[in-house]
């Protein structure tokens, strides 16, 4: 009988080949390299991986995908904060992360997660909890391209309980916010972190559930907006605007702190990063545009459904 983290781990690499799969489908000009990786005998950490990155392709400037399985001697510190009694313990901790950046500034920024992580002592049954989520990151936004992402969301989980998107959407609004600056990575979606509710199966289930929604969730809007014209200002406040994006993700996103606390490998984790960003000093877009809309109508935490 196959056990409980090698279905998990299947399920896993299975989702990175139908995403990316799906993805050298829409831009029909790039194809993703396949990195495999295999961590060397005698590091801290063990395990392997398989990341897939696709550059300079029509659709997507740059859409990283990675896989990793990993495992080392102790916890590091960002991932026991609410677990206290399984510091030191050894763990095993296997996801896939995305983030695609498009060319087109018209087309969002997309990030998706979904991981496990399991702790304990050899011999005993160990501590499994999951974490994960999916949201969007406009640059012009669309107030029907946010009600279908969110709706997506919200069909994903309900099976799984009626008071899911509920608890996870005000979460996910929480979580990507730059707090050095007060404003908001984007417009959104699910978040969820140390899930154990239910028993490892229910957490399975979600994991599922939210891997399965994403390209429902994302590839209508990519379809809608990629053949939007853009010039110069709207390349511009693109890069300035990533440029909002990688500032989050040193400085606050736990998943990227945690990956380079554990000894993980760099290059598959930094693969959120945009290959362009910007930042200029005192940039404020000019009232009454399109880019002065981004701030005050999107970036703000809103019901969207």
């Amino acid at each position: 009988m196959t056990d409980f983290n090698t279905q998990v781990r299947n399920y896993l690499t299975d989702l990175q080949a139908r995403i990316i799969d799906a993805i050298e489908g829409v831009d029909g000009q790039a194809q993703a390299v396949r990195d495999a990786w295999r961590k060397a005998p005698g590091e801290a950490l063990q395990g392997e991986g398989v990341t897939r990155i696709m550059e300079g392709g029509a659709v997507f400037e740059r859409a990283g995908c990675g896989f990793s399985d990993v495992r080392g001697p102790r916890l590091p510190p960002s991932a026991t904060q609410h677990r206290p009694e399984l510091a030191g313990a050894p763990f095993e901790a296997m996801g896939v992360s995305l983030v695609f950046h498009p060319l087109n500034p018209y087309v969002p920024t997309v990030h998706m997660n979904v991981r496990m992580i399991s702790a304990g002592q050899p011999g005993r049954e160990p501590v499994r909890w999951f974490g994960g989520g999916m949201d969007l990151t406009p640059y012009y936004g669309f107030d029907e391209d946010c009600r279908h992402f969110h709706a997506a969301c919200q069909g994903a989980l309900a099976p799984l309980g009626g008071d899911l998107y509920g608890r996870f959407k005000p979460w996910c609004d929480e979580y990507f916010f730059n707090q050095h600056r007060g404003e908001a990575r984007g417009i959104g979606g699910i978040f969820y972190d140390d899930f154990a509710e239910g028993g490892p199966e229910h957490g399975f289930a979600l994991m599922r559930a939210v891997g399965d929604a994403f390209l429902p969730a994302y590839l209508p809007i990519v379809d809608q907006r990629r053949a939007t014209p853009w010039g110069e200002r709207e390349r511009q406040h693109q890069l300035i605007r990533r440029g909002r994006y990688v500032e989050f993700n040193l400085v606050w996103d736990r998943g990227t702190h945690f990956g380079l606390q554990s000894g993980g490998r760099t290059e598959s984790i930094l693969l959120s990063m945009p290959p362009l960003a910007s930042w200029a000093y005192q940039r404020r877009p000019e009232p009454g545009t399109p880019e002065a809309r981004l701030t005050e109508h999107f970036l703000v935490p809103r019901a969207w459904l």
